[in-house]
């Protein structure tokens, strides 16, 4: 669920301070009136005091309209909203949350085939992260609470298995609750008894129950912050006044001393034992082979509101697991190419572009350098080994793409061919075990590389499809087919374009990354350059260098001479200083003006035409087509300044051309409305759904999305997130697929196209290079080579572009070299718009300002509206004069109309604009308290009249007595 922000509560709260200023003072006079005339007798002080009374409910009514109708009234109609989810749609998206998480599982070790068990066996369950385990995330990603939950225990439960209840009792009375790893505070704390805490009795009583024992090891991520990695300097708490869980140096992704303990204490009494991972970051798990009594080993991401029971399944054998790591499992996390350099680093001369983050905190302008360029996970690891850098053995505990089932299977690769473009073959799957299961056919390529030449990885994926159930000597053929122009790699430093290299490509299936099962040779006879006279089938126009300033001084990896330079640029980095040259290009709200990037050439147009047209007629139509200009003609500044403004969990109402107002919501792993607190199920966290490597299950989880979504009346879903698991430490790791772009963009591709079924256009995000939450807020300039950005972290981006049809974006906080992502024309109109062929709107992350978010840049570079529900400081144009201006935001305004006239919003009779509920109530309330105002009024005048000829009879009367003395 969306948190509470108090930068929000205080921002509404000086919104609406002057018109409470102005109800003080209009309070204030009347006061002062009354105090005035406290010596009055008679009608007199009556009449002043019933007008003043009259006067304070009439400034009190005003004022409430004015809130009411001005900054509130966006938040009031989310807050009011109507929409809700039926029990049948509920009931089928919690099956399909089983459903993900049964092919999600991965079952990473099974020596001796401890597992499957007997169904109806006794289980000891030991680790205190039993009883709290993780189903997902915090933030935008987390789950809702308006739902049951099912628990690790119950899923066990559910399954046919007897638990030990000593041992879950024994934990929830050791601490009820998980430590809360948020936005806002994070206590990192792992609660876990200490080793000496096990009676005897207790341990004696458990090896009577069963002579198989079960630990389960759990670790949460969250928005808003990175996993430590040295936990000895942020908050926590040691589980024993003896000793520290965390030694300096220790980080989150590793055993603790007290999970290490609790491991040893469980493997020197069990000689049958399964250790369950619990978490989305791909923790250290080297330590799974120092003990024999683990024989096996089951890798389970956060697992939504029902997978737990999947887990059941899978370990009573009901279901066979088919899942297959989205990430490479290192031994030491301290000792990949990326650890150095993730994480914070503060410039130290950039104090003069200071800003503010939450709870208005001074930020300044920080950096990350992507020193690993293309050689992030997988393909850091294979071209090392290849290389002779590693010893993979030694380095990998389990490869990219890796996991096993509980029967056997084996490939064949058919002849390979190539037509049109496009390389083809068929791989047959035999299961050659003996029970039925499912498996996933893996394709890579190694392009050909010439020491010094262009960066590429020797072992890249290339296509994926996985089987269907395959009964025991059965078979299924699989057809792969994929562009020969995707094993193009990207010269940056050359000819500033894709190219597809002569020689000779290893195209190979594969058990995962690192074995290779079968492997063809195609040739390439000679170079072919796609550039802007012969672009890739797949872009409008060709890719060229955009991003060549991004790199900075930066020195990248490179494989040259065996990664002879991996000791040099893998260190951390040796300077806080931004260069002078660098920074004279910084820019943020302190010194961006936006006249000084006005087009003197640009010609003001029409607005406020009256041409009698509906945004609803345009429905259907192409993007270019002529009659979408007339119909801008009719806008009106205002109506433009508002849509691009207020673009907070909605997109705003113009009333020129009877655009209805919508509503969106969070978030990647369910779709909640915050301000109605309507919410649906949570799924698997999307590093679950990349483990199934199942495409129609990513098409089904944003098919479930949209449905709900529909009966909601929500348009527009914030998801899915697709940033690159660049380090296993990223904060917001489970809410994104892998660290591999094709498998994520695959899956985020097919999510969107089953929400479109719905009409629900869903924002990829975070758009783009946004994969640490550390200082995400403080400016945060990216640092990386053109080729990574293209080929690793745009990639996902693209793919859900080009082939899921995103009609809407997400822009992110962070800065791309010394530009605002969120303002950077070469990414969001350039690359998004020009080259890959978007159409529809870009919206920002989160609209805090910050110091550098301000409607102005934005809009004049790509980002057409401002995720915010009320007026801030910077989301409002200064600028709606020049036409520089104008025609901004009536290009935004069309992007924005484009995507939601073509949504669900005007489907059947949803486009019903008019009035909403509450401004119906709210005129309904006016017109009944007017009437009793006018009412009162009159009594109030009757009075003063009787009052008055009173005091004039006895006026009279005294008078005639004094006439007659």
């Amino acid at each position: 669920m969306l948190q509470i922000n108090i930068d929000d509560v205080m921002n509404i709260v000086k919104l609406c301070a002057p018109y409470l200023i102005g109800l003080g003072i209009a309070l204030a006079a009347i006061i002062a009136v009354f105090i005035a005339c406290r010596k009055k007798i008679g009608a007199k002080k009556y009449l002043i005091r019933s007008q003043g009374i009259m006067a304070m409910v009439l400034a009190l009514i005003i004022t409430v309209n004015l809130i009411c109708w001005g900054p509130m009234a966006s938040l009031i109609s989310l807050a009011t909203g109507s929409g809700t989810i039926t029990e049948e749609t509920s009931n089928k998206a919690t099956e399909l949350c089983t459903e993900i998480a049964e092919e999600g599982i991965v079952l990473l070790k099974n020596d001796s085939s401890l597992l499957p068990l007997k169904a109806d066996a006794n289980l000891n369950v030991f680790g205190w992260a039993s009883t709290n385990p993780c189903y997902g995330g915090t933030g935008s990603g987390s789950l809702s609470d308006a739902y049951e939950t099912v628990s690790l225990l119950k899923g066990l439960e559910d399954a046919g298995f007897k638990l030990n209840n000593a041992l879950s009792d024994f934990y929830k009375e050791y601490r009820a609750d998980r430590p809360s790893v948020g936005m806002w505070a994070q206590d990192w704390t792992l609660p876990e008894p200490v080793k000496t805490s096990y009676s005897q009795e207790m341990l004696s009583g458990a090896k009577s129950f069963s002579d198989t024992a079960m630990v389960v090891i759990t670790r949460v991520g969250g928005e808003g912050a990175d996993l430590p990695s040295d936990v000895s300097k942020v908050t926590y708490t040691d589980n024993s006044k003896d000793y520290k869980d965390f030694e300096a140096g220790d980080h989150y992704l590793q055993l603790s001393k007290t999970e290490k303990d609790l491991v040893d204490l469980v493997c020197s009494n069990f000689d049958n034992v399964i250790l369950v991972y619990n978490g989305a970051n791909a923790m250290e798990l080297g330590f799974l082979n120092e003990y024999k009594q683990i024989k096996s080993a089951i890798w389970c991401p956060g697992t939504g509101q029902s997978g737990f029971e999947a887990l059941g399944e899978i370990i009573s054998g009901d279901i066979n697991p088919s899942g297959k790591t989205s990430d490479t499992f290192v031994k030491d996390l301290t000792k990949t190419p990326e650890y150095n350099n993730f994480g914070s680093f503060t410039y130290d001369n950039m104090a003069d572009f200071s800003g503010k983050a939450f709870k208005g905190e001074d930020t300044y302008p920080s950096f990350v350098n992507y020193v690993d360029g293309i050689y992030v996970g997988y393909r850091f690891y294979e071209t090392a080994a290849e290389e002779g850098l590693i010893d993979y053995d030694n380095t990998v505990v389990y490869p990219f793409g890796y996991g096993l089932s509980y029967t056997g299977f084996t490939q064949k690769m058919g002849a390979l061919t190539e037509a049109d473009g496009m390389i083809t073959f068929d791989v047959t799957v035999t299961n050659t075990g003996e029970v039925a299961g499912k498996d996933v056919v893996q394709v890579y390529y190694n392009p050909p590389y010439t020491n010094g030449g262009m960066e590429k990885a020797s072992a890249n994926l290339a296509a994926f499809k996985k089987t269907g159930l395959i009964k025991p000597g059965e078979t299924e053929t699989i057809t792969i087919s994929f562009g020969t122009e995707d094993m193009a790699s990207y010269d940056s430093t050359g000819t500033g374009g894709y190219v597809l290299d002569a020689g000779d490509y290893g195209i190979s299936i594969r058990n995962d990354s690192h074995r290779i099962i079968e492997e063809q040779t195609m040739n390439v006879p000679s170079q072919i350059v796609y550039n802007e006279s012969n672009p890739r089938s797949t872009d409008e126009v060709a890719a060229v260098n955009q991003f060549k300033e991004a790199k900075g001084d930066l020195k990248v990896l490179s494989r040259a001479d065996g990664f002879s330079n991996y000791k040099e640029v893998t260190a951390p980095p040796k300077t806080m200083t931004m260069p002078e040259e660098y920074k004279k290009t910084f820019v943020n709200n302190k010194n961006y003006d936006p006249k000084d990037y006005n087009d003197p050439a640009d010609e003001m147009p029409v607005t406020g035409a009256k041409n009698g047209l509906t945004l609803a007629s345009m429905r259907g139509l192409p993007y270019d087509d002529p009659q979408w200009e007339k119909l801008l003609d009719q806008l009106t500044v205002t109506e433009m300044d508002t849509m691009v403004a207020i673009g907070g969990y909605q997109t705003s109402a113009a009333k020129s051309v009877k655009k209805v107002g919508t509503v969106d919501c969070d978030g990647p792993a369910s779709i909640n409305n915050n301000f109605t607190g309507v919410g649906s199920i949570g799924f698997p966290s999307a590093v679950m759904i990349a483990c199934t490597w199942n495409e129609d299950i990513a098409k089904a989880f944003g098919e479930s999305i949209g449905a709900m979504a529909d009966e909601m009346d929500v348009s527009g879903w914030y998801a899915p997130a697709m940033n690159t698991h660049r380090s296993a430490f990223g904060g917001r790791n489970f809410e994104y697929y892998s660290e591999d772009g094709l498998l994520g963009g695959k899956m985020a591709a097919s999510a969107l196209k089953g929400a479109e079924e719905h009409g629900v256009y869903g924002y990829i995000k975070h758009f783009a290079l946004n994969d640490q939450e550390t200082n995400r807020l403080s400016m945060l300039c990216t640092w990386s080579e053109e080729q990574a950005i293209r080929e690793i972290y745009l990639k996902p981006f693209e793919i859900a572009v080009k082939e899921g049809g995103a009609k809407a974006v997400m822009s992110s906080f962070n800065y791309i070299g010394t530009e605002y992502a969120g303002a950077s024309s070469a990414l969001l109109k350039t690359v998004l718009r020009g080259e890959w062929g978007f159409q529809g709107f870009v919206l920002t992350d989160y609209f805090g300002g910050y110091g550098y978010q301000n409607a102005d840049q934005e809009i004049r570079n790509g980002n057409d509206a401002m995720l915010v529900a009320y007026d801030t400081e910077t989301n409002h144009l200064k600028d709606t004069e020049s036409a520089t201006s104008i025609k901004a935001m009536r290009q935004s305004a069309k992007n924005i109309m484009y995507t939601v006239v073509n949504s669900r919003a005007y489907e059947g009779n949803n486009a019903k604009g008019g009035l909403m509920s509450w401004q119906i109530l709210a005129i309904g309330i006016d017109v009944i308290l007017a009437a009793g105002l006018v009412y009162l009024e009159l009594f109030m005048w009757k009075r003063y009249k009787a009052k008055r000829e009173s005091e004039v009879t006895e006026e009279a009367v005294l008078e005639g007595k004094n006439d007659e003395a």
